[in-house]
């Protein structure tokens, strides 16, 4: 998926508050709190001294416009930013490996555009899609023990009741996230296009900010991370440990 000017132009303007508030250079600020850098297909190790990344933020400098520059410098690279190692896709979801122990449940739509994926009329597929997701678990993952996963989704009700209800009531704010999509996903559609309505809502919350630590208050949605033994999964789609249907 190639993002909008606009999604960048909107993390410029949330890092040039922060700059007003902690008095930080506009490059650093970019690096800590925006999802930029794993934009540029940098991966997460957020080094500053990453060639790549010091030739654009040596260019800051030596443009009037940052959004510009930082949009055109997004195009210009050849990588895509990476995605988590994914084990298995079913439908919407998929799930990656957290170590020996643990899957990471992770969620992108591929409904046709006139349909939204998670309206009441669908949750039977996405049920299906995830107890087929479960199953494979199941059968090749026999070692793990715990399902987590860290989105703003997790705020719709629409979302959680695709789940057990242990693990989305595991819900805790997810900190420190300003680098990464959990948060900024909320900004976006299907198609890296920014949705309008949330962003005037982040913007107007952003023009009230008067101290750092109220950043994470801009967001409308927080980042929601979640966590719950596999055997309630197991349980909730039918499945037993092991591949068995219940």
């Amino acid at each position: 998926m190639r993002y909008s000017k606009e999604f960048f132009a909107l993390q410029i303007r949330f890092a040039r508050v922060v700059v007003a508030l902690t008095d930080r250079p506009i490059d650093e600020v970019l690096l800590d709190y925006t999802n930029i850098y794993v934009r540029f297909g940098l991966g997460r190790a957020f080094d500053r001294d990453d060639p790549t990344w010091r030739r654009y933020a040596d260019g800051l400098s030596q443009t009037a416009d940052i959004s510009d520059w930082t949009y055109r410098f997004y195009l210009e690279q050849k990588t895509e930013a990476p995605r988590a190692q994914i084990v298995k896709t079913s439908g919407c979801f998929s799930y990656a490996r957290q170590g020996p122990a643990c899957v990471r449940v992770h969620f992108r739509n591929i409904e046709p555009a006139a349909i939204s994926p998670l309206s009441i009329d669908r949750l039977p597929e996405r049920l299906a899609e995830l107890r087929a997701l479960f199953d494979h678990v199941a059968h090749n993952q026999q070692e793990a023990t715990r399902v987590a996963g860290t989105s703003w989704l997790y705020n719709l009700r629409a979302y959680r009741r695709c789940f057990p209800q242990a693990y989305v009531a595991s819900a805790v704010v997810a900190e420190a996230r300003f680098r990464n999509m959990p948060l900024w996903g909320q900004f976006l559609d299907r198609n890296g296009l920014v949705r309008i309505d949330a962003a005037e809502d982040f913007v107007r919350r952003l023009s009230n900010v008067k101290h750092v630590r109220d950043l994470a208050s801009c967001f409308p949605l927080q980042a929601l991370a979640v966590e719950a033994p596999i055997e309630d999964f197991y349980a909730f789609y039918g499945l037993a440990a092991g591949g068995r249907h219940g």
